[in-house]
């Protein structure tokens, strides 16, 4: 296994990694909405989930790999009356590519965010 560490996304404020590669694949955690200086993004569910995929894309560019490479996501979300709109910047940074997905509900998130996403993607290095 190898551990994935980027200061382009925020560190892991926990016992964990950003990501680790094992068998050709990337397992990111969850990305938060926190800029990579650690600053909370405390705005609108669309502000939240444009800054999660900002620190996607830099784990798997650490990684190796790219959301062209994404196999499956799974997205936790507070509240699912933001689905459309998350749904809609979701698909913008897809685009055609459309890798499985679970979406979850849930009573909470770290930090009291709108909005959490993982990834499982191929890594390409």
């Amino acid at each position: 296994m190898n551990y994935v560490a980027t200061d382009k996304a925020a560190a892991a404020i926990g016992p964990y990694s950003q990501g680790v590669v094992s068998g050709g694949l990337l397992y990111s955690s969850g990305q938060i909405p926190l800029t990579a200086t650690g600053e909370l993004v405390d705005g609108s569910i669309g502000d939240q989930t444009h800054q999660v995929f900002s620190n996607l894309k830099a784990v798997l560019a650490e990684a190796g790999s790219s959301l062209n490479d994404v196999i499956k996501t799974t997205v936790f979300i507070k509240d699912m009356n933001d689905f459309a709109a998350l749904n809609e910047i979701y698909a913008s940074y897809f685009g055609d590519h459309k890798p499985a997905r679970s979406t979850v509900e849930v009573a909470r998130l770290p930090k009291d965010v709108k909005v959490e996403i993982e990834v499982i993607a191929k890594v390409n290095k």
